[in-house]
């Protein structure tokens, strides 16, 4: 998993590509850290090139999500392909999350 991490527009945006699998996990959290700080800014989490993500991947997007909304950040997912929608739709992440 490679994770990108760009300021745009005055939101904060990051970039996953690859696999977030149980693996993968433990170092994209690591990469993830400047969303913590993220008062002021929306984050947007562009999910364009990844190809699958585990429990362990919805974890830390829920992480981020609640850590957002304690600080008054909304948190969007844009460019979801069908089959990770499908993950987002089975574990009921759809009604938490906006997708752009």
């Amino acid at each position: 998993m490679k994770t990108t991490f760009k300021e745009e527009n005055g939101n904060y945006v990051m970039y996953f590509d690859g696999r977030l699998d149980t693996a993968a996990a433990p170092q994209t959290e690591r990469e993830m850290e400047p969303l913590k700080e993220c008062a002021g800014h929306d984050i947007i989490l562009d999910c364009n090139d990844m190809e699958y993500i585990s429990s362990s991947g919805l974890r830390i997007f829920l992480n981020i999500l609640k850590n957002a909304k304690s600080k008054g950040s909304k948190v969007f997912i844009r460019n979801i392909n069908n089959e990770l929608r499908n993950v987002f739709a089975l574990t009921g992440f759809t009604n938490l999350f906006e997708f752009i």
